[in-house]
């Protein structure tokens, strides 16, 4: 019969807990292990631009789009009230000073040029027939200037042979004086008829001169309508290209509507548009160069807009640089203004988030060239394309210039 032995019943059962204490123990290395590692880099998905920070000079611009445009735009008015009958020319044609763009018509001035010319008419047939009655009245005073005059020579020489027969004692005194009273008498008539000779001579000319005014207020009258007439043929009024035509036919315009807008091609200016935020350090007389997609014209800023539009500040750039074929009014341009120039700065490509005078976070690539590694850099001045590095970037280090949003909450990211 077996007999049990208790003591290799002990040894497995002391063998059982060592085993058990040795589990333990593994399980808590491990986990002391595992606590103890750092966690895998998350991957950026994606090929993240990656750029080298360099030193060297650097270029401190801004850019913006705009347009090109005349620099001196002719309005051309209706100078009177009219309705459109006929248009001559569509925008972008040709046109000379005297070129005919449209032609008005208004029947009231017509009329009113008729009755003028009408009344003009009637006041030369009145002023003819009073010249001629006047002219017949003034020989009537002078037939009776000269009745006077030859009674006058009459009776002085009655009275001149009457005084000689008194003087010889043929004739008594009575007849003489008579005749004496009579000569002067008629001498007192010459002298009254020579008066209203001057004076009749003076109305005369009077009552001319009042009606040859009024026939040259009536002349000047017509010449004003005349011309308003004619201003309804409205011309260019300048030499250039025909931009804007503002009115159809058979539209009724007032005086002072702009009918047409006519500009010189030959003298263009670039108006850009750049946002207000990088507007501030532009000035006056900086250079500028601007790209027609057909090439790059040098230019100097003229003038700055006082007020900002929808987030933009409009920028006129004159272009110092001959126009390359195809420039023309209202083509889209691309600008760029060049505010100053550093020498020997440390400098990388500018992230879309980075703005001057800030401090700002960038993955740099570690030696390996699998990982990259946050680090806090203070920016200096920016331009469109590259920024200043002040501190946290050496030549040489290469940086994650692409949006990293994604990856705030965290330090250490892997590279695919």
């Amino acid at each position: 019969m077996d007999i049990p032995r208790k003591d290799l019943v002990r040894k497995r059962r002391i063998r059982r807990i060592v085993y058990s204490i040795a589990a333990v123990a593994a399980m808590g290395v491990i986990t002391y292990g595992l606590s103890r590692l750092e966690p895998a880099a998350p991957t950026v998905d994606g090929s993240p631009f990656i750029d080298t920070v360099q030193r060297g000079d650097m270029v401190l611009d801004v850019r913006g789009l705009g347009t090109l445009v005349p620099e001196n735009v002719l309005l051309v008015p209706a100078r009177d009230q009219g309705r459109i009958e006929r248009r001559f020319l569509l925008p972008g044609e040709q046109v000379e000073a005297h070129t005919v763009l449209f032609q008005l018509s208004n029947p009231q001035l017509e009329q009113e040029v008729f009755d003028t010319e009408s009344e003009i008419r009637a006041a030369e047939a009145e002023y003819a027939d009073l010249e001629v009655r006047l002219e017949n009245e003034t020989l009537t005073q002078r037939a009776n200037a000269a009745t006077v005059a030859a009674n006058y020579q009459q009776a002085r020489t009655e009275y001149l042979a009457q005084k000689q027969m008194a003087e010889k004692g043929l004739t008594d005194q009575v007849t003489l004086t008579k005749a004496k009273v009579t000569a002067e008498q008629l001498e007192i008539s010459v002298h009254l008829e020579k008066e209203r000779a001057a004076i009749r001579e003076k109305a005369v000319e009077a009552q001319l001169a009042a009606k040859r005014a009024r026939i040259e207020q009536q002349k000047r009258l017509l010449r004003l309508r005349q011309q308003k007439l004619e201003r309804l043929i409205v011309r260019a009024g300048a030499t250039g290209v025909l931009q804007q035509l503002e009115v159809e036919v058979g539209e009724l315009v007032s005086a002072g509507t702009v009918l047409a807008r006519v500009s010189d091609p030959r003298h263009l200016k670039a108006e850009l548009r750049i946002a207000e935020t990088q507007a501030k350090d532009i000035t006056f007389g900086q250079r500028a160069e601007i790209d027609t997609r057909n090439g790059v014209i040098p230019g100097t800023v003229t003038r700055i807009d006082p007020a900002a539009e929808e987030g933009t500040v409009t920028v006129d750039v004159r272009l110092d640089g001959e126009l390359p074929k195809g420039a023309r009014p209202d083509l889209s341009v691309d600008g760029r203004i060049i505010l100053d120039h550093l020498v020997d700065v440390v400098k990388v490509g500018r992230p879309v988030y980075a703005q001057p005078d800030a401090t700002i976070s960038l993955f740099r690539v570690e030696p390996d060239g699998e990982h990259a590694s946050r680090v806090r850099v203070a920016v200096g001045r920016t331009s469109v394309n590259e920024i200043q590095i002040r501190q946290g970037l050496q030549p040489g280090d290469r940086v994650v210039l692409s949006d990293m949003s994604a990856m705030d909450a965290y330090d250490r990211v892997r590279l695919d």
